[in-house]
C-alpha cells in the first residue's frame, strides 16, 4: 500500500476554510464584522508569512464555539458547507483523491484547521481518514474554546501523522511510496518526509523551495 496525504486549505480547496468559518458567522451576525475581519486578515497575513503564533491563533478561532449547543454548532456547520464551502471545492482536487483511492493508496487529509470546521468537508470530499488539529471538548459535551494535544500544524504535522500512523501499527516506512500534496511554506517539514512531495497552487516560498528542490508543482484550480 503506498499513502496519500492532502493539505485541504488552498490545496483541495481554492479557498481558506479556516477564513469563510468567521466570514461565515459574521454573515449571521453571530461575530462582530470589524475586529473578527481585522484580526482573521492579520493572522492570515502571518500563517502565510510563516509566523504565525498557532496557540493564539487557535484561541481566537475556537473562540465561537465555546458553551454553544452542539445541535446549534451543525446546523450552522451544514449551511456553512453549503454557502461557503461547496463552491470552493476543486474538481480537479476531487478527481485526485478518486484517482489514489482508485490504486488502494490510503488516502488521509491533514490540516492545521480545526476537526470540528474539517470533519464534515472530509466526508463531503470522500476521505475517511481526518488528521486536524483538535478542539477540546468539556465534560458537558460542549467545545470550551481551547485546543488540546499537539496542534497539526508546522512540525506538529509531523509529530500528528507518526502518531496516527503507530496507532495503526505502521509508519512511513510502511508505504512504498508517499504523496503529500500542500500550498504552504508551513508544510515544508512534512513535503521533505515524503518521496512524492507535490506544490500545488504555491505560495511564493514554497514554489521557490519546490523549484530549488525539483519538486512538481501544479494546479488544481485548473489542469496538470
Amino acid at each position: 500500500m503506498n499513502i496519500a496525504l492532502f493539505d485541504l486549505d488552498n490545496t483541495l480547496l481554492a479557498g481558506d476554510s479556516d477564513v469563510e468559518w468567521p466570514r461565515y458567522l459574521i454573515g449571521k451576525g453571530v461575530l462582530d464584522a470589524d475586529y473578527y475581519n481585522r484580526e482573521n486578515d492579520r493572522f492570515y497575513a502571518d500563517y502565510k508569512a510563516g509566523t504565525l503564533d498557532i496557540q493564539a491563533f487557535l484561541d481566537f478561532q475556537l473562540a465561537p464555539l465555546a458553551g454553544r449547543d452542539r445541535a446549534e454548532l451543525d446546523a450552522w456547520h451544514e449551511e456553512y458547507l453549503a454557502r461557503h464551502i461547496r463552491p470552493i471545492i476543486t474538481a480537479r482536487g476531487r478527481e485526485l483523491i478518486q484517482q489514489h483511492q482508485a490504486n488502494g493508496d490510503l488516502v488521509v487529509i491533514i490540516t492545521a484547521t480545526n476537526r470540528f470546521i474539517t470533519g464534515p468537508i472530509a466526508a463531503e470530499l470522500g476521505v475517511e481518514h481526518l488528521i486536524a488539529t483538535e478542539a477540546e471538548i468539556g465534560a458537558d459535551g460542549r467545545y470550551t474554546g481551547k485546543p488540546t494535544g499537539t496542534p497539526c500544524f508546522q512540525a506538529g504535522k509531523i509529530t500528528r501523522l507518526n502518531a496516527w500512523l503507530a496507532e495503526r501499527g505502521q509508519s512511513m516506512a510502511s508505504f512504498a511510496d508517499s504523496w503529500f500534496y500542500s500550498d504552504s511554506r508551513n508544510d515544508i517539514p512534512l513535503l521533505e518526509q515524503v518521496n512524492h512531495p507535490v506544490a500545488v497552487d504555491p505560495d511564493d516560498a514554497l514554489r521557490a523551495h519546490a523549484q530549488d528542490k525539483g519538486w512538481p508543482v501544479v494546479s488544481l484550480r485548473g489542469a496538470f
